[in-house]
């Protein structure tokens, strides 16, 4: 069964610094590109941040831009650097994996983690 499963949440003062982390497992994680999403409450599901399959090309959101990092590794895992943080980063964040290497490939979301962002 497939599964995406972040981690590293949790609160951090304006100003402060977060690393997300997303597992993935049963797929070819190699041929999948992925990405970060985040919710605000009472907002849309927003792209953050996202990372081609073979991790050559990375976009930001303009509001993350500079302060937050995606990275990948072979080890089937999935990053988000994140500093400089402000109290409108505070949001559910979720890891996503589309299927790079056919069109209309397969996606599969985590089940998502909470940032917080307050003194």
């Amino acid at each position: 069964q497939v599964q995406l499963v972040e981690s590293g949440g949790g609160l951090v003062q304006p100003g402060g610094s977060l690393s997300l982390s997303c597992a993935a497992s049963e797929f070819t994680f190699g041929t999948y590109a992925m990405s970060w999403y985040r919710q605000a409450p009472g907002k849309e599901r927003e792209l953050v941040a996202y990372i081609s399959m073979r991790g050559r090309t990375t976009n930001y959101a303009d509001s993350v831009k500079g302060r937050f990092t995606i990275s990948r590794d072979n080890a089937k895992m999935v990053y988000l650097q994140m500093t400089s943080l402000k109290p409108d980063d505070t949001a559910v964040y979720y890891c996503h994996a589309r299927q790079a290497t056919v069109l209309n490939g397969r996606i599969y979301w985590g089940q998502g983690t909470q940032v917080t962002v307050s003194s």
